[in-house]
């Protein structure tokens, strides 16, 4: 991509990503345009589809993710790293309002421009899933398929103005629920 090129499509990035923080996945393309002072056609060019702009918006995210997974794949503490991962993939899928369904409904279909980024972070959680597993702190009976899907819903209640306020309360009970026991009681029982 030409360096001026490339400016454009960072500077309608970045517009987009301010557009969709303040209405959600449902922000118009039309607006992300007028705000980035370019036409319709060439926020278009760039991103054909919603899909495609949230693709592009998110891919950094999911980098960012699967390389924090690739990280704690090393750590001592399987059970620990995972509840970590699971911290911020809920932090990343709060990240945008709406965005949570267009994940779900992405994560079952190869056709959508998400997919790929999705299955690269259901893989990365699975693999620090199975390390726990292996360790005996996380239920063995979860697959990576809960831990993407648990994400997900602790993700669309964050988006619920009802659920909100105790959004990290239910993220404790949820990783309660994932891990059997963690290092910390471990510690607790020897001391």
């Amino acid at each position: 991509m030409r360096a001026d090129a490339r400016k454009n499509y960072d500077h309608l990035l970045e517009v987009a990503r301010e557009v969709i923080a303040e209405h959600g996945a449902d922000a118009s393309m039309r607006d992300i345009s007028r705000r980035a002072d370019v036409g319709l056609a060439t926020v278009l060019r760039h991103f054909p589809t919603r899909e495609a702009l949230f693709e592009a918006l998110l891919c950094t995210n999911m980098d960012a993710l699967a390389q924090k997974a690739r990280e704690l794949e090393t750590s001592d503490v399987p059970g620990e790293a995972l509840v970590s991962w699971f911290r911020e993939g809920v932090a990343f899928v709060q990240s945008y309002r709406g965005v949570v369904a267009m994940m779900a409904s992405a994560h079952s279909d190869p056709e959508s421009a998400l997919y790929a980024a999705c299955a690269t972070v259901h893989a990365v959680g699975e693999r620090l899933l199975i390390r726990a597993q292996a360790e005996g702190t996380a239920r063995a009976d979860m697959t990576g398929v809960d831990l993407f899907a648990l994400m997900s819903a602790l993700g669309w209640a964050a988006d619920q103005p009802a659920f909100a306020p105790r959004g990290d309360h239910l993220f404790d009970i949820i990783a309660s629920a994932i891990l059997t026991k963690r290092a910390s009681d471990e510690v607790e029982k020897v001391g």
